[in-house]
């Protein structure tokens, strides 16, 4: 398949990740060039990956930082520039289908009025905008919606679910080995924002008394200062901003993976990258961490400092042996592509039927090559 593949442009897709849908984006564009697909990937500049083509100089956060400029006239014009040079490619492009990104909703009302084959990948949970486009195109033939969890289903009542399919994010198994012994410190891993509960991690910590590395990129400064600075000890290290087999290593070599959602996160793939390592989680019980986890680590009520702080002391009493076959089960990239793949398909069928004759010839060639 020849595919457009749209990213969400507030950072680099580029490493050390910002977060997990670059993370996410960078996977997907690298797995389906390795499955033999025609891959271009339309980023704001300083992505590194060959199938890069930039749809603006530097990601926003860089020149209109979202803190400051969300909802402005500024940050929507640059964002509307950027998008519009990716589908002004995708239309004289040619591409059998686009895999939409972005949290950028005049995507979705383009791809309606082009009659372009393209999935949606939610990857947060709906806001106005997006809610209002996902609902009145819903029923789009030539359109797909998917969700990270089971549990973000609900979040979008009153669109047309049966175009949602759940695709869970997966992990290259290959990039996260196990590690032959744990250690006897806990890791906290991501990016260093209120909404993701690190000030309750560090708590617990000090309750229980087990050390802990933090490893991650400070993206709210006041917070961390607030938060977990005045706590740093050799008990509660910060460790920075880590990459690569750099980060892997640290995360396989802990006694446990700690993830503390104060949101209901939809996927929360630091706890499979965790378990891909043979590493258990103990998690607040907060939107997907169930349906990740399984067996395989300890839930706590999210909020709750006291009842975290008994898992990580129970952390050494935890079974690892089975993370890594429940990530290889449910959570591998080969399986995330299959399930995207399917999406592609169903939207491709359709856009055929009413494409213009050379879209649609193009595009049917490439799904009888499919079926």
């Amino acid at each position: 398949m020849k595919i457009a593949v749209i990213a969400h442009i507030r950072h680099p897709i580029a490493e050390p990740f910002m977060g997990g849908m670059e993370s996410h984006c960078h996977q997907l564009v690298t797995a389906l060039t390795r499955r033999g697909h025609d891959v271009t990937l339309f980023a704001a500049g300083g992505c590194p990956l060959a199938q890069a083509q930039p749809i603006c100089d530097k990601p926003y956060e860089q020149v209109l930082p979202w803190k400051d400029w969300h909802g402005t006239r500024e940050l929507g014009a640059y964002q509307n520039a950027a998008f519009l040079k990716a589908w002004n490619a995708v239309r004289d492009g040619r591409f059998d289908v686009v895999h939409n990104n972005a949290l950028f909703p005049p995507l979705i009302e383009w791809a309606a009025a082009d009659g372009i084959a393209m999935v949606t990948s939610q990857h947060v949970p709906p806001f106005g905008a997006m809610r209002a486009a996902v609902r009145q195109h819903s029923h789009c033939d030539w359109q797909r919606f998917t969700v990270t969890s089971h549990q973000q289903l609900d979040l979008w009542e009153g669109c047309n679910l049966s175009n949602f399919a759940v695709v869970h994010n997966g992990i290259d198994t290959g990039n996260w080995p196990v590690a032959k012994t744990r250690g006897n410190r806990l890791v906290w891993f991501g990016r260093i924002t209120e909404n993701k509960g690190l000030r309750e991690a560090v708590q617990a910590a000090l309750l229980s008394g087990i050390p802990i590395d933090i490893i991650g990129t400070i993206e709210d400064e006041t917070y961390f200062a607030d938060a977990v600075a005045p706590w740093l000890s050799e008990t509660i290290r910060y460790r920075g901003h880590k990459m690569g087999s750099a980060l892997r290593k640290c995360v396989a070599g802990a006694l446990a993976a700690v993830v503390t959602p104060l949101w209901d996160e939809p996927f929360g793939l630091v706890a499979a990258e965790a378990m891909s390592c043979g590493v258990p989680v103990i998690a607040f019980d907060r939107g997907a961490m169930r349906e990740v986890l399984g067996d395989c680590g300890i839930l706590v009520p999210g909020g709750d400092i006291v009842a975290l702080a008994g898992a990580m002391a129970d952390a050494a009493r935890l079974d690892g042996s089975k993370c890594r076959q429940r990530i290889e089960t449910y959570f591998s990239v080969d399986r995330m592509l299959d399930g995207y793949e399917a999406c592609y398909r169903t939207v491709m069928a359709s856009a055929c039927s009413g494409a213009s004759r050379s879209r649609a010839s193009s595009q049917s060639r490439t799904v009888a090559e499919l079926a």
